[in-house]
C-alpha cells in the first residue's frame, strides 16, 4: 500500500511514521523549504501521549522538553499577581505531561521516521484525481504520484482541503484572536523572567514568556481583533498592540525578528473529514485552536488511530469511516473547550481579569489545585 502525505508538521510526520512502520510506502511533501524553526511552547499531554509512547519518542520528548515549575500572571512591574504551580497540571495529566517547543516535537518525530519514508520539502500538491482503485497526486513541479491514500495534514490553511473539499471559508471559524511567536536572546530579560512561565495579567492582549535552557527566550503574543484579515506586517502590528502591556514587553518587541510565526486563532469545523481515498488529519480536518490546547496531541493521536483502523479493516473506505467515528467525539469536546476558554485565556474586561486572578489564588486552598488546573488545561483525554 502506498500513501502520499501533504504536510511535514506534527500530524503529517506522525502519519508517515506509523504507516511506514506498518508496511506502507510513504511519501511526504511540504511547501516549506525545510523544517520550520518558528513555534511556541506547548504542553504536550492527553491523547497524543499514548501515540508518542507507541512511536517510542517519550524519552526524547523528556530530553527536549521542559519541566516548568509554575505559571505566573504578572503585573506591569513583573511581580506575580497570581501563580499556579505546574504540579497541578502534572497531577491532572497523571504525570504524562511535558512542555516542549513545537519545532522540537516535530524534530523528535522526524528523527524516528523509518529510512524508507520519502521526505520532500519545497513541494506542494497542485491537483488531485481519484478513481475507485487509486488517488493521483500531481505536485507543483509536474511530478505525479499514484497512491492508495492521500492524507492532507497541511494545517489550518490546508491546500488538500481546498482542492478536494472546498474553499476554506466554508469550514473556517475565526475565534477573534491572532497570535505571533518568536524567539530572541537577551541575558538581562532572561534573568528577569527566571525559572517560570510568565504571562502578562492584561486585558485584550497578552504576552507569554519562557527562558529556554540555552538562555534564549521564547515569546508569544495573543491579541483580540474583530478583523480576521492577517496583517501585511505582523511585526509592526504586534508592536502597536502589545507595547503598552508593560514589564519587559516593549524590550521584547524591539527584539522581534521579521520572520515570525503569525496566524489566526481559529477552528476548522467540517461535517466530514474524508472522501474516497482522501482524508484530512490534525488542523486541516479539525483545528481546535490555541485556546483549546492539545492540538499537537490530537494530531499525533489522529495519526495513531488512522493507522490502527486501516490495519484492522480490509478496505480504505471502511478504515477511514471507523477512524473518523472513533476520533470525532474527542475532537468535538476539545473544540467546545476552545470556545469557552476565551475569557480565561485573554480576558476582555476588568471583571473577567479579576475572576481569573481570584480563581487561580484559590488553587492554594487544599483540594483546589486539581480543580483549577483542570479548568486551565482541560481534560487529559481517555485512552485511544
Amino acid at each position: 500500500m502506498r500513501a502520499v502525505v501533504c504536510g511535514a508538521g506534527i500530524s503529517g510526520l506522525s502519519a508517515a511514521a506509523f504507516l511506514s512502520r506498518n508496511g506502507w510506502q510513504v511519501s511526504v511533501v511540504d511547501h516549506a523549504e525545510g523544517p520550520r524553526p518558528q513555534g511556541y511552547m506547548i504542553d504536550f499531554f492527553g491523547p497524543g501521549w499514548q501515540a508518542a509512547a507507541s512511536l517510542g519518542i517519550l524519552p526524547r520528548l523528556r530530553e527536549l522538553g521542559y519541566q516548568i515549575q509554575r505559571l505566573d500572571y504578572v503585573a506591569r512591574n513583573g511581580k506575580a499577581r497570581a501563580s499556579l504551580p505546574f504540579s497541578g497540571f502534572a497531577e491532572v495529566a497523571r504525570g504524562k505531561l511535558t512542555s516542549i517547543l513545537r519545532p522540537d516535537l516535530e524534530l523528535a518525530i522526524r528523527e524516528m521516521l523509518p529510512t524508507a519514508v520519502e521526505l520532500h520539502y519545497g513541494r506542494t500538491v497542485a491537483a488531485v484525481g481519484q478513481s475507485r482503485d487509486a488517488v493521483t497526486v500531481t505536485l507543483d513541479d509536474g511530478m505525479v504520484h499514484e497512491a492508495d491514500l492521500l492524507i492532507g495534514a497541511d494545517g489550518i490553511h490546508s491546500v488538500i482541503r481546498e482542492i478536494v473539499f472546498g474553499p476554506e471559508e466554508e469550514f473556517f471559524h475565526y475565534l477573534g484572536f491572532q497570535v505571533g511567536a518568536y524567539s530572541f536572546s537577551d541575558p538581562e530579560l532572561a534573568e528577569r523572567i527566571g525559572d517560570r512561565f510568565a504571562v502578562t495579567d492584561t486585558r485584550n492582549a497578552a504576552m507569554f514568556f519562557y527562558r529556554l535552557r540555552d538562555g534564549s527566550i521564547t515569546a508569544m503574543a495573543v491579541h483580540r481583533t474583530d478583523n480576521p484579515a492577517l496583517p501585511d506586517d505582523p511585526q509592526a502590528l504586534l508592536r502597536s498592540r502589545c507595547r503598552d502591556l508593560g514589564w519587559i514587553c516593549p524590550a521584547a518587541l524591539d527584539r522581534c525578528p521579521e520572520d515570525i510565526y503569525y496566524d489566526h486563532v481559529a477552528q476548522i469545523r467540517m461535517p466530514r473529514w474524508r472522501t474516497g481515498r482522501v482524508v484530512l488529519l490534525g488542523d486541516a480536518a479539525a483545528a481546535v485552536s490555541l485556546l483549546a490546547g492539545q492540538g499537537a496531541s490530537l494530531g499525533m493521536a489522529a495519526a495513531y488511530v488512522l493507522t490502527e483502523e486501516l490495519n484492522q479493516h480490509p478496505g480504505i473506505s471502511s478504515g477511514l469511516a471507523t477512524f473518523e467515528a472513533r476520533l470525532r467525539p474527542l475532537v468535538t469536546e476539545h473544540q467546545k473547550a476552545g470556545v469557552s476558554a476565551a475569557q480565561w485565556f485573554v480576558p476582555a474586561t476588568r471583571g473577567a481579569s479579576f475572576v481569573r486572578r481570584s480563581a487561580i489564588r484559590l488553587a492554594k486552598m487544599p483540594g483546589m489545585t486539581r480543580v483549577i488546573s483542570s479548568a486551565v488545561i482541560g481534560k487529559s483525554g481517555a485512552a485511544l
